[in-house]
């Protein structure tokens, strides 16, 4: 009897000690991260950021579930540079990517480098948008790189679950083509064109409300795959232990949105879960740049991201992120992070841009001040270009045909002829159609913020027209991207 006791407590002991250890164990784990991006979509347009019109019940329940941050920026409004933020840490001047369809400088490393490192099986589906081949040596899964609306679907999602189903933890990014244009997927008699509401930063013309439905349809397509894509991951019983991502990237390719450093192209939304961490249904109002995503990722994991080697210097010498570090942002500990974000845009070298028209932007809480390097002459890019085979080019002439006045006029004209410099009030003008820049009394404010922006230039090696004019030096010219846009040349002619 006495060893029958002995032996029960014996193994007692020993599944204590086996559930403590597997308890420990599981707290050890490296969290898995998985970003889907909506590629296209301005930041509002979806119910978690305001809107009353566009169905995301997919989108709102990761809100639910997580944090959804009120200030989040990429600092170029175009899906190439816009990607190799967050996959770098890096602004788009400093890592060579900064015109659209473009690769970074020989050497820079990425994500794929420093979660692969940590053990990550580190994967990406859908449009690829990075290059050289060597700073990402990632997974691809296969998909579609550009949303042509020739074929059928663009990703097939089912790749993704030996990824998330696999022993490794796993760095997943959706890269699906939605809501990008042509606005051919979804149940279009959701949204009646004659029912929308236009909102104030929009011309209302038939052809506005058309496209509009046909956007706002493609995002809640784009909506039921993200909700798949989290249906994966929870029948791979990951969820509890994935910081899953929702963002927005830049805007829709309306005008004023991407394309530009006005806050409709560069301002995103983006929405993190990570059950047991983040808080549900919780915002925060901290200002945040898409380079600053890689490292916070990299504090979750338990890395300092200030001791790692991005592959690249700065002008100082500094081979470190640009960005830095949010954790404390994500778990609610602070509505504070950054006090400036930067823009750069280029349309040297993009589909029917312009020669050279280089924007720069600095903005603070309260302003945005930019400069239009080469203000003499017209901006262009497919909106304003003239080739009427172009759906966005004859969307802007309804705009001009349709302004309610001559006020509204004014500033659809203004998106095509700006002057060298621009400030706006955002807490009273959120959608910058009142520039400030010639009023005196604003003067010091203007004054302040160029400092800055010159500040971040030097920092950058960006040198304004010069920079602009190497641009098409730094685009995959050879690649698939070229190729593409000569398809589309030809399909249009």
């Amino acid at each position: 009897m006495r060893l029958i006791i002995i032996f029960s407590i014996s193994v007692v002991l020993l599944s204590c000690g086996s559930k403590t250890n597997n308890n420990s164990d599981q707290e050890n784990k490296l969290p898995n991260i998985l970003i889907f991006v909506g590629d296209d979509m301005t930041w509002s347009d979806c119910e978690p950021y305001g809107s009353s019109e566009v169905k995301t019940p997919n989108i709102q329940k990761l809100a639910n579930e997580g944090i959804s941050f009120e200030n989040m920026f990429t600092s170029t409004a175009m899906c190439a540079p816009t990607r190799q933020q967050i996959m770098t840490g890096l602004f788009p001047v400093r890592s060579g990517a900064y015109p659209n369809h473009s690769k970074v400088y020989d050497g820079v490393k990425s994500f794929a480098h420093h979660f692969g490192a940590l053990g990550y099986e580190v994967a990406l589906i859908g449009k690829k948008h990075y290059g050289p081949a060597e700073s990402y040596p990632i997974n691809y899964l296969g998909g579609v790189q550009h949303d042509t609306g020739f074929d059928g679907i663009d990703i097939d999602l089912r790749k993704i679950q030996p990824v998330v189903s696999g022993d490794k933890p796993f760095f997943l990014i959706i890269a699906q083509n939605q809501p990008h244009s042509p606005w051919n997927r979804g149940d279009k008699s959701i949204y009646k064109p004659e029912d929308l509401t236009i909102p104030e930063y929009m011309v209302d013309s038939p052809l506005t409300r058309e496209e509009l439905s046909n956007y706002y349809t493609e995002i809640t397509y784009m909506d039921s795959l993200l909700g798949k894509t989290l249906d994966y991951v929870e029948q791979a019983n990951k969820t509890n232990n994935t910081i899953s991502i929702f963002t927005s990237e830049q805007g829709y390719s309306f005008p004023y949105g991407k394309w530009t450093c006005y806050d409709l192209g560069l301002k995103t939304a983006f929405i993190a879960k990570w059950p047991g961490k983040i808080k549900a249904n919780t915002r925060n109002k901290a200002t945040t740049q898409y380079v600053d995503i890689l490292p916070s990722l990299l504090d979750a994991v338990g890395e300092d991201p200030d001791k790692i080697n991005v592959g690249i210097s700065d002008t100082e010498g500094n081979l470190s992120f640009d960005g830095k570090s949010f954790l404390d942002v994500l778990l609610g500990k602070t509505e504070k992070h950054r006090d400036y974000t930067y823009g750069v845009h280029t349309t040297r070298g993009v589909i029917n841009g312009s020669e050279s028209y280089p924007i720069r932007s600095v903005r603070s809480n309260k302003y945005k001040y930019i400069q239009n390097l080469s203000y003499d002459e017209p901006f262009y890019n497919v909106v304003t270009a003239k080739d009427k085979a172009r759906p966005g080019y004859i969307l802007y002439e309804s705009w001009l045909e349709n302004a309610k006045n001559d006020e509204e006029l004014n500033w659809v004209k203004h998106y095509k002829k700006r002057p060298f410099e621009e400030l706006y009030d955002l807490e009273n003008d959120p959608y910058e159609k009142n520039n400030l820049a010639d009023h005196p009394e604003y003067f010091e404010v203007k004054k302040g913020l160029e400092a800055k922006l010159y500040s971040w230039m030097k920092q950058q090696g960006d040198d304004g027209i010069e920079t602009e004019m190497n641009a098409i030096s730094r685009q995959d010219r050879d690649g698939e991207w070229v190729s593409y846009e000569q398809k589309l040349k030809v399909k249009i002619q």
